[in-house]
C-alpha cells in the first residue's frame, strides 16, 4: 500500500509560489487573507492553523476574524462587506457550514470575484461547471486533483466514484474529474447498493462529512482511496474512511491528517496570490 502524503505535493506547490509572492512584495504588495470563522468547531480550527503555517513559510499573510456561534445575520454580513471593501484583502474565506439560523447563501453573494478565493459564489461555481478559466477553483476539489496529479494517477478513462454531493467539495469535484476525462459516479446518503457502487470504481473519492463511514465492505484490493473528511476524534482527528480497514486493502490511500488537507492550504495560498498579482496589476496601473 503506497501512502498519498499530502506534505510533498504541498512543499512542490508552495517553493512555486514562493518566487511569485517575493516578486510581489519587492513591488509593495503582500498577498493577504482575511477568514471569517463562527464559531469554534474543531475541523475549523485544524483547518486554521494549517493555513496560518502555510502562509507563514511563503511570506504572505492570513488574519482571522472569529466570531461567536450566536453572532447575527446582520453583523456576519457587515464583516464580510468590510473585508470585501478593503482593498488591502486579496482573499475571503469564510469556514462553512454556518450555525442554522444563519443564510449562508446571503453571506456568500456579498463576496466579489477577485477575493471569492474558495468559489463560494453562484458565480464562481458557474465557472467551474462550464469548464473556462474565470474565477478561483474551489480549494479542496482542487486540492485532490494535485494530489492525484503529483502521484501520476491519470484519470483518463477511470471510474471514479465521488461519496458526497455538496456544492462545497462533491459537486464542483465531479466537474474537475471530467474535465481529466475521469467517468464519474456521484453517491450520496440515498443512492442504493453504496457499498457496491463504491467497490466498483477505480478511484473512489470520499467527501460525505460521515466520520469513518467508509469500511471495508466499501473497499476493493487495489483501489486508490481518497479522504476529503475531517473530524475530532478522542485527542485527534480521523476522515469519512476507516484508515485501518484501507490501508489493508487500498493500493494506494491518503492519511488523515496528513492528507488532502494539506494540499488544500496551499491552493488557497495559490488562490490568494492569483488575487494578489490582480491588485498589483491596478496599483502599478496595468490594467
Amino acid at each position: 500500500m503506497q501512502e498519498l502524503r499530502g506534505m510533498p505535493v504541498a512543499k512542490s506547490l508552495r517553493e512555486a509560489l514562493s518566487q511569485e509572492i517575493l516578486r510581489l512584495k519587492e513591488s509593495g504588495t503582500v498577498p493577504r487573507l482575511a477568514i471569517v470563522r463562527v464559531g469554534e468547531r474543531e475541523d475549523d480550527l485544524s483547518y486554521e492553523r494549517g493555513v496560518y503555517r502555510q502562509f507563514e513559510a511563503a511570506g504572505a499573510q492570513a488574519e482571522t476574524t472569529a466570531l461567536p456561534e450566536t453572532v447575527s445575520q446582520r453583523e456576519l454580513e457587515d464583516t464580510v462587506r468590510r473585508l470585501d471593501e478593503n482593498e488591502d484583502v486579496d482573499g475571503i474565506l469564510l469556514f462553512r457550514p454556518l450555525p442554522g439560523h444563519l443564510d449562508e447563501a446571503a453571506v456568500c453573494s456579498l463576496i466579489s470575484k477577485r477575493k471569492d478565493i474558495d468559489c463560494m459564489t453562484p458565480m464562481g461555481a458557474a465557472h467551474i461547471f462550464v469548464g473556462d478559466k474565470e474565477g478561483h477553483p474551489p480549494c479542496t476539489p482542487q486540492a485532490v486533483m494535485e494530489l492525484l496529479s503529483y502521484y501520476g494517477v491519470d484519470l483518463t478513462g477511470r471510474r471514479v466514484t465521488v461519496v458526497g454531493r455538496s456544492m462545497v467539495v462533491g459537486r464542483p469535484l465531479a466537474m474537475l474529474l471530467l474535465q481529466k476525462n475521469a467517468t464519474v459516479t456521484i453517491c450520496h446518503s440515498k443512492t442504493e447498493n453504496l457499498a457496491e457502487e463504491c467497490r466498483r470504481a477505480d478511484i473512489l473519492i470520499v467527501c460525505a462529512g460521515v466520520p469513518e463511514m467508509i469500511t471495508k465492505e466499501y473497499m476493493r484490493e487495489g483501489q486508490i482511496i481518497v479522504d476529503v473528511g475531517i473530524h475530532a476524534k478522542g485527542d485527534g482527528l480521523c476522515g469519512d474512511v476507516k484508515y485501518e480497514h484501507a490501508r489493508e486493502i487500498a493500493g494506494k490511500v491518503t492519511p488523515v491528517p496528513g492528507g488532502v488537507g494539506s494540499v488544500t492550504t496551499v491552493v488557497l495560498l495559490r488562490n490568494t496570490v492569483e488575487s494578489a498579482k490582480k491588485r498589483n496589476s491596478r496599483s502599478c496601473g496595468k490594467g
